[in-house]
């Protein structure tokens, strides 16, 4: 999907680094699910996820919010970084089919954009195993909240 014609300008601030972003989500479900941005930006976000033992189902499998929670993510964050410090984009649907299952081994998120409207965005994800075989897609539709840019929402802050 092609740029946004309204790109960010002078005087906004610089964009996050996938490190800085990982960081800053540190504290937030983000990190207390471990996943590790490897790639931002309003056309492609990336993450990286480690399956853990208090990830999985008692079968052993990897329980299906993981793979929930990682679109979510993804797809909240491309939106939000597409909307150019204006505002902020929550996820309103979340519909993720579990492909395959995984038990070891890390996840992949990719997730661009479908669509991207004034109220609303359409964002794909799809999740790969350690293998690089898909084992879950999604499709997240989110709600953009348009603020005033002095009073834009910060990562793990709420808005003033």
């Amino acid at each position: 999907m092609p740029e946004d014609s309204d790109a960010a300008g002078a005087g906004q601030r610089p964009p996050l680094t996938p490190e800085q972003l990982t960081a800053l989500t540190a504290s937030l479900f983000e990190g207390h699910i471990g996943l590790q941005f490897s790639e931002i930006g309003a056309d492609r976000v990336r993450a990286n996820l480690t399956i853990r033992p208090e990830l999985c189902q008692g079968t052993g499998v990897t329980h299906g919010g993981v793979y929930c929670s990682m679109a979510e993510s993804v797809a909240s964050m491309g939106a939000s970084i597409a909307l150019n410090g204006k505002g902020y984009a929550v996820g309103i649907n979340n519909n993720t089919d579990f492909l395959r299952a995984t038990r070891d081994g890390v996840l992949t998120a990719e997730g661009t954009p479908v669509f991207r409207g004034r109220q609303q965005q359409l964002w794909r994800v799809v999740i790969t195993g350690s293998d690089g075989r898909e084992c879950a897609q999604a499709h997240v539709r989110l709600q953009n909240v348009m603020v005033d840019p002095a009073q834009a929402l910060r990562i793990g802050r709420p808005l003033a």
